[in-house]
C-alpha cells in the first residue's frame, strides 16, 4: 500500500512538473522574435481578449474608448462589467471569461496554470473513481498514467491555453457524484447542470442517468424528480448571465452551437458537402433547416439509445458515458482534436474493464492512430502547400469515421466478455 500510495504521489508530481515546465517554455518560446508558430493555442488569445473585455467596459483591448463595451443584459448596468462577446469568435459561457480575469491584472499565463491545474484535479477524480468501480490502486495507477498523466493530447491541449480539462472536471465531477453512495440526486443534478452550462453536451448524459434511476423499469419518479431538479439547476445557473448579458450570451454560448456549420477542414465528413455549399450559406435555403436536423439525428439518436442501454447499472456508468461521448463526437457535424478529450477522461475508468484479444491491444490504437495520419497528412497538403485535395480529405474523413466505428463495436464486444454474469441484473443507482 505505502509503494502504492509513493507510485502514485511521484507520477502525480512528475506529470505536475511536466506541465508547468511546458507553460514556462511556452511563454519563452512565443516571445522568440523569430518563432513562425505559436506554442499557445489560437483560442487562449481569444479567452483572454474576452476577459479584457469583461473587466474593462468601455475599452477596447489597447485601452482607448469604447462606449459600447458593456453588458448589455438588463441588469447589465448595474454590475459595471464589459461585453466579453465584444471579441469575435467568443462562443462560450461568460463564467470562463470571469475565471481567466486574472490574466489581465495578474499574469497572462495564470490561464494556462488554472488549466494545468484542472487537469491535475481530473486525475484525482479518476483515482477516486476508480477506487468507487473495484478497480485495484495498481492498475489505476497505470492507466491513468498513461491515459491521462502522460498523454502528449491531454498535456498538450492543456499547456496550450485550452479549456477543456475544466470541463472534464466538471464531468468527473458528475461521474463521480454518480458513483459515489454519499452523494444525493440533488448535487449530481447540479454537478449535471453545471457541466451543461459550461458546454452543451454533456447533456446526453441525462439518457443514462433517466435508465439507471427508472432501473428495472424505463421511467421512474425519481428519475423524473432528477430531469426537473437538473432543469431548474441550468436555468439557476443561466440566469444571472443572461440578465447580465443579455441575448448576446445565449445567442454565442448556445445557439450559436445548434446551428454552427464550419466549412474549414475537421474531422467531421459534414465539413465538404458544407464548403461545397458555403457561398450561399447566408442566404435561406429551402429544406436548411430539415437538413440541420437531420445533421443531429445520428449522434443524439445513437448515444441517446447507448446511453438508455448501457446506463442500467451503476458500475457501468464510466463505460455508458465514454460510448455515448464517442458516437456524439464521431458524428458531430464538427470534430477537431480537442474534441477526442471528451472521451479521453474516460479511459482509465473503461480499459480495466476490456477483456481484449492480444490482436486488439494491438490494431484497436493502430487503426486509431493510423486513420487520423492519414488524415492530417492530407490536410497538411492543404493547410500548407495549398494543394486542392479537398476531395481526398472528406475520403480521408469517412475512413476516420468507419474506424471509430469499428473501434467502437470492437470496444463493446470486449466490455462484453470482461462483463460479469451477476451483472445482468439491475440495481439502485446509490
Amino acid at each position: 500500500m505505502l509503494t502504492s500510495a509513493l507510485s502514485w504521489r511521484n507520477l502525480f508530481t512528475a506529470a505536475f512538473i511536466l506541465r508547468i515546465a511546458l507553460v514556462a517554455y511556452s511563454e519563452y518560446h512565443d516571445s522568440l522574435p523569430t518563432t513562425k508558430v505559436k506554442y499557445t493555442d489560437v483560442d487562449y488569445r481569444v479567452f483572454s481578449d474576452a476577459a479584457k473585455f469583461l473587466w474593462n467596459p468601455r475599452r477596447d483591448l489597447l485601452g482607448g474608448a469604447r462606449e459600447d463595451n458593456v453588458a448589455k443584459g438588463p441588469l447589465g448596468s448595474l454590475v459595471g462589467l464589459g461585453d466579453p462577446y465584444e471579441r469575435p469568435t467568443y462562443r462560450y459561457t461568460p463564467l470562463l471569461a470571469l475565471l481567466l480575469i486574472p490574466n489581465e491584472i495578474m499574469n497572462p499565463a495564470f490561464g494556462k496554470v488554472l488549466f494545468v491545474i484542472a487537469d491535475m484535479v481530473a486525475a484525482l477524480l479518476l483515482r477516486r473513481i476508480a477506487k468507487l468501480t473495484n478497480i485495484s490502486n495498481s492498475n489505476a495507477n497505470a492507466y491513468i498514467a498513461l491515459s491521462w498523466l502522460f498523454n502528449p493530447l491531454v498535456f498538450s491541449i492543456s499547456t496550450r491555453g485550452s479549456s477543456e480539462s475544466i470541463l472534464g472536471v466538471l464531468v468527473l465531477a458528475v461521474l463521480h457524484s454518480a458513483l459515489s453512495h454519499k452523494s444525493s440526486d440533488g448535487k449530481t443534478a447540479f454537478l449535471l447542470a453545471l457541466a451543461v452550462h459550461f458546454k452543451i453536451y454533456p447533456f446526453i448524459y441525462g439518457a443514462a442517468f433517466l435508465s439507471l434511476l427508472s432501473a428495472p423499469g424505463w421511467l421512474s419518479a425519481r428519475a423524473v424528480r432528477f430531469a426537473v431538479m437538473s432543469l431548474c439547476w441550468l436555468a439557476v445557473l443561466t440566469l444571472p448571465f443572461y440578465l447580465v448579458w443579455g441575448q448576446a450570451f445565449l445567442q454565442h454560448a448556445y445557439l450559436y452551437h445548434i446551428g454552427r456549420l464550419d466549412h474549414r477542414h475537421n474531422f467531421s465528413p459534414y465539413f465538404y458537402p458544407t464548403y461545397l455549399s458555403y457561398p450561399a450559406l447566408d442566404t435561406p435555403r429551402p429544406g436548411a433547416s430539415l437538413a440541420l436536423l437531420f445533421s443531429f439525428l445520428p449522434q443524439l439518436g445513437l448515444s441517446g439509445i447507448a446511453g438508455l442501454l448501457l446506463g442500467r447499472r451503476r458500475e457501468n456508468l464510466p463505460f455508458a458515458f465514454f460510448v455515448q461521448t464517442v458516437i456524439f463526437v464521431t458524428f458531430n457535424k464538427v470534430c477537431t482534436s480537442q474534441y477526442f478529450l471528451w472521451y479521453m477522461w474516460f479511459l482509465p475508468l473503461v480499459l480495466p474493464r476490456l477483456h481484449l484479444e492480444r490482436w486488439e491491444k494491438i490494431a484497436l490504437p493502430s487503426v486509431w492512430v493510423a486513420a487520423q495520419a492519414l488524415w492530417l497528412s492530407i490536410a497538411y497538403g492543404l493547410e500548407f502547400e495549398r494543394r486542392q485535395v479537398f476531395l481526398p480529405l472528406w475520403v480521408a474523413s469517412m475512413v476516420f469515421l468507419v474506424a471509430n466505428g469499428w473501434l467502437l463495436s470492437r470496444m463493446l464486444r470486449a466490455y462484453a466478455r470482461g462483463a460479469e454474469p451477476s451483472s445482468r441484473e439491475p440495481t439502485r443507482a446509490y
